[in-house]
């Protein structure tokens, strides 16, 4: 039996090349047979036809066509981002050059838990978490943000991020995550480290992982405060930090999952200064506005942060996993400090190789830096922010004829990208078995979010080619559907 290529080294492309072929062959084989956003049949259907595909999971003996088989069955049985039908959650259609991008990190497959395993990932994942954060914590007219059609100039941007003590942005940085979660637990984990203990407080709005880290970390329960608008009520909070004891991090959602709405970042900084409490921002949906010189303001306060989430396969339109922690001082990361003598010797890190265990609660991690550095370097911040101010357009056009329709009912016009609507009359079981029928025959793939005590549809619009008449064939959907 012959041993099988590798994916790397001087024989690796041309191993690679047919293999590629027959990969996006299956796809293209998959997405016809699937013909829609969603697999139709259901649950039970779809893993019948995957079970098929599969058969024996563990062979005696191979087959040559596995490639070609499951790679054509997964994409038949796949939700499909890329359909502008297929708009239920934060899931965005990613762009090809990030994919390809993260193809050239699978073949190398650098390891990011020691400088000999990722020499050179490991100095672009510096350089860009310091640009990312600097994108934060520093001026955002900056014109080194920007290059015209060259892109982001990102050696510019990280090289700023190290000049002398008063630059704006010299003090922030940021860790490379695999999204929201993980970047919401850190921050808690730094917060309870520097201030041996912490109480959460947070809106009813908030996002689950945070009640999950607290749990996680051994932390009291969150103190829940009301969110009557969708958002962090600012005279709670006050009442809150007023009564409460001992160190507080208040956390901030920009970019809430039910509504895409924005808490008021200026007016809980303020009062998180006054009451000398830590305030974290959830910025994983809403972070992507840094981009958008139109839709930023919409995030001023956000630099008064000390630690930040962002999450870019959401308005990045990266291929999971891309997420972020920006802390506003670096000195916060000094709890994640770790040494394993076969990673980190403290012989080589003197003699100058980078110690990458602080960088991460992970040892082995792939560099997902990559992809995010091509599409900064391809498109530049100006070329993200055009996407960013297409979905939030697109949102708008939605909310639009929603308003205007005598069937339907909207929640509100959007803030971001996330539009929620209803037909109108109906119960909340109609909203939730309309949902299901579309899931189910494969026509549309919607959300659903509970606010002002009713169930809504959820539209969350992240695929910038999605047209005007996409928008309107979704409406002819729920509409068809409904029991009249």
């Amino acid at each position: 039996m012959s041993t099988p290529p590798l994916a790397s080294g001087p024989e690796g492309p041309d191993a690679l090349r047919p293999l590629l072929h027959t990969v996006l062959h299956a796809l293209a084989e998959g997405t016809a047979a699937r013909g829609g956003p969603l697999p139709a049949g259901g649950p039970a259907h779809v893993a019948g036809r995957l079970r098929t595909a599969l058969g024996d999971p563990l062979p005696h003996h191979g087959s040559p066509d596995a490639l070609h088989t499951l790679v054509r069955a997964l994409a038949e049985g796949a939700a499909d981002p890329a359909d502008p039908l297929c708009a239920a959650h934060l899931h965005c259609p990613p762009l090809a050059v990030a994919t390809a991008a993260d193809l050239a990190v699978s073949a190398l497959n650098p390891s990011l838990d020691s400088w000999d395993q990722a020499p050179a990932a490991s100095e672009l994942e510096a350089l860009l978490t310091r640009a990312l954060a600097d994108l934060v914590y520093g001026n955002p007219d900056d014109t080194s943000h920007t290059s015209g059609t060259e892109g982001t100039k990102v050696t510019e941007i990280a090289e700023g991020t190290r000049g002398a003590e008063g630059t704006r942005g010299a003090q922030g940085d940021a860790l490379v995550t695999t999204g929201g979660t993980e970047s919401n637990q850190l921050a808690l984990l730094l917060a309870r480290e520097k201030h041996h203990g912490i109480q959460l407080v947070c809106g009813a709005n908030a996002h689950h992982s945070l009640h999950r880290a607290t749990w996680l970390l051994g932390l009291p329960e969150p103190v829940v405060l009301p969110a009557p608008a969708g958002t962090l009520d600012p005279a709670a909070l006050d009442s809150a930090l007023s009564d409460l004891r001992g160190p507080l991090l208040v956390a901030a959602t920009a970019g809430t999952t039910d509504a895409g709405l924005i808490d008021p970042l200026p007016d809980i900084a303020d009062l998180c200064a006054t009451h000398g409490a830590r305030l974290h921002i959830d910025a994983a949906y809403g972070g992507g506005l840094l981009f958008s010189d139109r839709h930023r303001t919409k995030l001023d306060g956000l630099a008064h942060a000390d630690t930040v989430t962002l999450d870019l396969h959401k308005l990045g339109w990266q291929p999971v996993a891309a997420g972020l922690l920006a802390v506003r001082d670096p000195t916060d990361l000094t709890p994640l400090t770790h040494r394993a003598d076969y990673l980190n010797a403290d012989d080589d890190t003197e003699a100058g190789h980078p110690d990458l265990l602080g960088r991460s609660l992970r040892t082995t991690r792939r560099p997902d830096i990559l992809k995010i550095a091509v599409t900064l370097k391809t498109l530049g911040r100006h070329g993200i922010g055009h996407l960013v101010d297409q979905v939030c357009a697109h949102a708008h056009e939605l909310a639009d004829l929603t308003a205007a329709h005598p069937g339907f009912e909207l929640y509100d016009h959007p803030v971001i990208s996330t539009v929620l609507f209803r037909p109108r009359g109906a119960t909340d079981d109609t909203v939730a078995a309309v949902r299901r029928t579309l899931l189910d025959q494969g026509r549309a793939v919607l959300g659903r979010a509970t606010l002002d005590g009713r169930r809504w549809l959820k539209a969350t619009l992240l695929n910038p080619h999605t047209r005007p008449g996409d928008l309107a064939t979704l409406l002819k959907l729920v509409e068809g559907h409904t029991p009249r």
